[in-house]
């Protein structure tokens, strides 16, 4: 899996989308409900760098792949929302797998 520019892309894109997920859906409620701002803080930073490793993946994976614009465009908006990560995965695998 790790010997492919997509193997690769979609390690970061899993652990990307679960930094989102803790980040929304544990630290900012351990920051507002319990007073623990330094859960946001940490899980933030973390997930703020792996969207940034996502983002170089995502161009690397574009270009080495020959991916079209839309594919691109849709990979970039994937990175936004907390759990668009894995249904871009599903469709891409999914696409890959037709072209293959």
């Amino acid at each position: 899996m790790l010997n492919t520019a997509i193997g690769r892309f979609r390690l970061v894109s899993f652990l990307e989308g679960v930094s989102a997920i803790l980040l929304f859906f544990v630290a900012m409620p351990m920051k507002y409900a319990m007073d623990m701002p330094l859960a946001v803080t940490y899980v933030g930073s973390v997930h703020g760098l792996l969207w940034l490793i996502y983002m170089g993946m995502l161009i690397y994976t574009w270009a080495s792949q020959g991916w079209s614009l839309g594919m691109f465009i849709a990979g970039l908006f994937a990175g936004l929302p907390p759990c668009g990560t894995f249904i871009f995965d599903h469709f891409m695998v999914k696409k890959h797998a037709e072209a293959a």
